[in-house]
């Protein structure tokens, strides 16, 4: 697996956006309820700017955990991680709705970032992301392990479970595993996790949609406000 590129973050960066991450109300997972409110960014928060926004993002065409144009006029930096139910949410309800009418069209990217905050089994289900994505099949594997998903932190979520995901979505398992293990892996994990602290994300899912942050599972709606949004005063 070639190593991932470590994203600069630079000071301008951490103040341009994470003060309007920090002060958030994010979810912390196992113990509220799918249904629960979830709090947003104040829309009158600016946004960061555009130059440090290009700074977090990446626009790697090479890239397997992105989707969409790398040249797309909107990008969506989403921090997440396997064990959380609100990303599973995400996934399940949002996720391809946003995928067909803005990502199938040009218009958006989304750019996946690990932040695995709720433990080891989430660290070693986001090394087991970075494997498939080594074969290309990153986002076929996020949508078998959010389809069933794993309660947080049941004991349940370790190499052999991972390995039997890759499996059935047809993973060369032998590569899988050893790519599983591998310290680049590792390394590309704890650089997104570290990101993610570096700007004020402290739980999951977080977005932040061209410098504009959305915080929680909000309703499909909401992302859809924002992208259009978006993409409007980028000229689109």
């Amino acid at each position: 697996m070639p190593e991932k590129r470590k994203t600069p973050l630079l000071p301008l960066i951490v103040a341009a956006i994470a003060a309007l991450v920090l002060g958030v109300v994010l979810l912390q997972g196992g113990d509220e309820q799918e249904d629960s409110p979830v709090d947003v960014a104040p829309a009158s928060a600016s946004a960061a700017s555009p130059e440090s926004w290009e700074q977090l993002v990446r626009r790697d065409a090479d890239d397997p955990m992105a989707l969409g144009e790398p040249d797309a006029p909107v990008v969506m930096v989403a921090y997440s991680e396997f064990q959380c139910p609100f990303c599973g949410k995400f996934a399940r309800d949002t996720e391809p709705v946003l995928v067909e009418k803005f990502v199938e069209d040009g218009t958006l990217r989304i750019e996946w970032r690990d932040f695995p905050y709720l433990g080891a089994e989430s660290t070693v289900a986001a090394r087991g992301g970075r494997a498939a994505a080594a074969q290309d099949r990153f986002w076929e594997f996020e949508e078998a392990m959010y389809a069933d998903q794993l309660p947080p932190n049941s004991g349940d979520l370790d190499e052999d479970y991972l390995v039997s995901v890759a499996e059935d979505i047809g993973l060369d398992v032998d590569r899988f595993r050893e790519d599983l293990d591998s310290p680049e892996a590792e390394r590309a994990v704890q650089d997104d996790f570290a990101e993610g602290q570096a700007i004020g994300v402290t739980g999951t899912p977080a977005f932040v949609i061209n410098g504009v942050p959305v915080i929680g599972a909000q309703p499909t709606e909401v992302f859809e406000r924002t992208i259009e949004k978006a993409a409007e005063e980028a000229g689109r």
